[in-house]
């Protein structure tokens, strides 16, 4: 079993497979590249190990949070 965590789109860059994702107020660089784009600032990703694994709504991203006791 993985431990996947939702992180918002704040940035991407056309043309690279990076993007600016906050996850828990820090924002990190993760691997948008096992997903499809175009990428949507404010939008919802499911990351693990720096990759980006699936879209996820804001609810569904906003119950995770708060499992995790986040946002």
């Amino acid at each position: 079993m993985c431990l996947g965590i939702p992180g918002r789109i704040v940035r991407t860059t056309p043309g690279l497979d990076l993007g600016q994702v906050e996850v828990a107020g820090v924002v990190r660089e993760i691997n948008l590249a096992l997903l499809d784009g175009p990428f949507v600032p404010g939008e919802y990703i499911l990351i693990h190990s720096g990759f980006a694994l699936e879209r996820m709504s804001p609810e569904r991203a906003a119950d995770a949070l708060a499992f995790f006791g986040g946002e």
